[in-house]
């Protein structure tokens, strides 16, 4: 793969990791606020991403006394690939090394 495509790679998924992270962080603090409205405004850009997943999440694991685990759970995945893809030692990051030199 050319150098410049593995640089776009690598800076498309950093911010679309990142932007997830975000997403799933601001869900899980809104589960502390359930008068909030997630499908009017700029909450669609936080609720539009996030609800399927969180559907799928909570069909597989349950509320735990109430409480939603999925934004815990998508948070920890993200960053998870988010540090094997783009991270400072990731694949891309090693691919790019590898054809620089």
């Amino acid at each position: 793969m050319p150098e410049n495509a593995l640089r776009i790679l690598d800076l498309s998924l950093g911010i679309v990791l990142s932007y997830l992270t975000i997403v799933f962080l601001i869900r899980l603090i809104l589960t502390w606020y359930p008068k909030i409205i997630l499908n009017k405004g700029l909450w669609l850009l936080i609720s539009i991403p996030s609800n399927s997943i969180l559907n799928l999440t909570k069909k597989l694991i349950p509320p735990i006394g109430g409480v939603d685990i999925g934004p815990v759970i998508w948070i920890g995945i993200i960053s998870f690939f988010r540090e094997i893809l783009v991270g400072q030692q990731g694949l891309i990051k090693i691919a790019l090394h590898t054809t620089s030199s």
